[in-house]
């Protein structure tokens, strides 16, 4: 016992040392040069078969190709090793195979012997229908499978990684979920790669064992008549036999790698190993196996046939098919009691009390900030019972979100709702509906970003978020079209990121008293005293709120409250009015707006307005009562079609849009262009920082 937990623990430290795979190429090259007892073979050459029954339990039970990432370098060692065995056993087999059949060792004298019955003629038979199975089927539909999957998983890469990004943007992952999954895309494309090449290998080594078996064959006579003097026929007998138990030891570890490459190539990725895959796949409809049972039990009914097999095979498929229909029909019992008590709890909870109680303020339910409503086959997506992800996406989304607008977002109230359509859901704020659509549950969303490289059958939609034509197709279809350049999205991300544009376009609306004063209170932990001189002293509550509402409404994060705060306590003593306060914001939050609008370029290219029309804008305003002012409608066609014509220039060249204007017009021209031209940031003189270069690439009104 004692020696063999030194040898176990001699072993492992072996391993880890690194020394393992420079032995194993040591020990190959020892078995090409050096002589080997038979012995010694036949432990190499029952490990061999060893080694290949692993691989293949192995590429059975993984769940998915990535599991067995070291496949294609195991299969180049075995496919050596191997080789290497052939050479050592060749030698022993040409130096004494005239002693007898044992000459080299009894692991080749079995499948000589008793495999094939001891007839060198049906032993020769038998090894080349082996190399045909493996050479003609496995091996050469392995590695056409691996060839084509290597170049679809290149193509599919770059969409991919804008799925990735497209996540990540959304919210439902962070970066260190999106590392690992640029890494995973990274490490699948490298594996189907290899196994590519792996694959050409496993060719090459059938190749070599058809060769191997005829110089063997050629050899083995040619010494065994000239250089010992034996017959033509003992010879045959004696070399064949050897020749073909070497080659059928080698070609079954050989066909088993085949067999274990082509299951790994044609795996799917799933939650299920193969065993399972095939249970729930083939095995789930009973009506399959019951129209099966009858016909095999119709032919067995024949005059002529061989009744007794196809009976009994048919009574065995008939039986298995009326126990799973028993079973489903049990589960579908079950499913229908739960959701029976379920309706029967809610009913119980929603009936009143025998005694009426007085009406209450707590009786007047209070309108959610954030609601979602699902139809009844959306419902799976937010149980975790049903393995539901979309709470966590949505809890992705509100955690994104507080991070970068500065302040927390309500929770989302979900709710299903028996009114709508079974596949369609409804965003809703403060009780108003500002998005519903219908999706497949059962299906994912295919976006073109705006350039594809060919058609996707499936169903035509349009993403609910930013409007762009999608189309709904089937998870088997996932790969074809990121291969062709689609962004590909489940359901889940689908509603996510459409609840996530909702509420980062209408964030303004989210936010009340209540949020301003928590975010008050979060500052006056670090500044209490310039907390306490702007709120109640320079300013009230509902001025600052109307202020930070308007940031928020422009698309102006507050995370910076304390630049927010001390520019409203600075200009309380001189301004009160809320819009001109928000204009002196801006100014303070300049770097700020410049950098999420441009990044950390030194130059700003900025669209301006004529001399001349800038002058009719700021008369207008000045001249107006309540000081926001009007565009006359020919002049608002004109500016309109000006301005729309130099941001999609812009836009199409990878560039942001930005209107430069005189400070009192840039709210006028804001609301002008808000819905009009979404792509447009108005900005004033004011608000451009003094390091920043301006470039003029457009001059509308000339």
């Amino acid at each position: 016992m004692a020696e063999g937990n030194r040898a176990t623990q001699f072993l492992h430290t072996l391993i880890h040392s690194g020394l393992g795979a420079p032995l194993v190429v040591v020990m190959l090259l020892a078995m090409v040069v050096l002589p080997m007892p038979p012995f010694l073979l036949d432990i190499f050459f029952t490990f061999n078969i060893t080694l290949a029954l692993i691989i293949l339990l192995v590429a059975v039970y993984a769940m998915r190709p990535m599991d067995f990432a070291v496949f294609p370098t195991v299969l180049l060692i075995a496919t050596l090793l191997r080789l290497a065995l052939n050479v050592a056993s060749t030698r022993i087999v040409l130096l004494e195979g005239h002693t007898g059949t044992d000459a080299a060792g009894q692991v080749i004298e079995s499948f000589g012997e008793f495999v094939v019955g001891g007839n060198y003629a049906v032993g020769l038979v038998v090894f080349i229908i082996l190399v045909i199975i493996n050479f003609v089927v496995v091996t050469k539909g392995a590695g056409r499978i691996s060839e084509v999957s290597a170049r679809f998983t290149l193509d599919a890469m770059p969409g991919k990684q804008m799925a990735i990004d497209a996540d990540l943007n959304a919210g439902l992952i962070d970066q260190e979920e999106a590392r690992r999954r640029r890494e995973d895309v990274a490490a699948e494309a490298d594996f189907y790669g290899s196994m590519d090449g792996a694959s050409k290998f496993v060719r090459g080594d059938a190749v070599a064992g058809i060769l191997i078996t005829v110089l063997n064959v050629i050899g083995g006579l040619s010494i065994g008549m000239a250089q010992h003097g034996m017959a033509f026929g003992d010879a045959m007998q004696v070399y064949t036999l050897l020749t073909i138990g070497d080659g059928l030891v080698a070609q079954i570890p050989s066909l088993v790698l085949s067999s274990a490459a082509g299951i790994i190539v044609t795996r799917v990725n799933t939650s299920q190993n193969m065993g399972e895959q095939i249970n729930t796949q083939m095995l789930s409809n009973p009506k399959v196996l019951g129209v099966v049972a009858g016909v095999i039990g119709g032919l067995g009914l024949i005059p002529g046939m061989p009744n007794t097999p196809f009976l009994l095979l048919a009574s065995a498929t008939g039986g298995t098919a009326w126990w799973l229909h028993k079973r489903s029909k049990e589960e579908e019992q079950i499913e229908v009691e739960r959701v029976e008590q379920e309706q029967q709890k809610e009913v119980a909870a929603q009936q009143p009390n025998q005694e009426l109680k007085e009406l209450t303020w707590d009786d007047v339910p209070m309108v959610d900030p954030i609601g979602l409503e699902v139809g009844y086959r959306l419902i799976p997506l937010v149980d975790k019972n049903q393995g539901g992800e979309l709470m966590g996406r949505i809890k992705g989304v509100r955690r994104k979100l507080s991070q970068e607008l500065g302040f927390l977002i309500p929770p989302v109230h979900i709710r299903d709702n028996l009114d709508l359509s079974p596949t369609a859901y409804r965003i809703s704020l403060m009780g108003v509906t500002v998005g519903e659509t219908e999706i497949h549950p059962d299906r994912e969303m295919a976006i073109n970003p705006g350039q594809v490289f060919g058609e996707i059958e499936g169903i035509a939609g349009t993403d609910p978020a930013f409007g762009l034509d999608a189309v709904w197709i089937t998870p088997e279809q996932r790969e074809q079209a990121q291969s062709l350049g689609y962004t590909v999205v489940d359901p889940n991300t689908v509603i996510a990121t459409h609840l996530s544009q909702v509420l980062n376009d209408h964030a303004h609306e989210l936010l009340g008293h209540e949020e301003v004063q928590k975010l008050l209170d979060q500052l006056g932990k670090s500044a209490p005293k310039l907390v306490e001189d702007l709120v109640p002293k320079a300013l009230p509550l509902g001025t600052v709120v109307k202020v930070l509402q308007s940031l928020l409404a422009e698309g102006i994060p507050i995370r910076d409250m304390r630049t927010i705060a001390e520019t409203l306590a600075e200009s309380a003593a001189r301004v009160q009015d809320a819009g001109n306060l928000t204009a002196l914001v801006r100014i303070g939050l300049g770097r700020m707006i410049i950098q999420k609008i441009n990044g950390l370029k030194n130059e700003l290219e900025v669209i301006t307005l004529a001399p001349d029309l800038e002058q009719i804008l700021l008369s207008s305003v000045q001249g107006s009562s309540e000081g926001g002012g009007g565009i006359e409608p020919m002049l608002a066609e004109r500016l309109h079609r000006g301005l729309a014509e130099s941001t999609n220039n812009l836009e199409m060249m990878g560039k942001p849009a930005v209107l430069l204007t005189a400070p009192p017009i840039r709210e006028l021209l804001a609301r002008f262009v808000k819905h009009g031209i979404p792509g447009l940031n108005v900005l004033s003189y004011n608000e451009i920082p003094d390091d920043k270069q301006l470039k003029i690439v457009a001059t509308v009104g000339n």
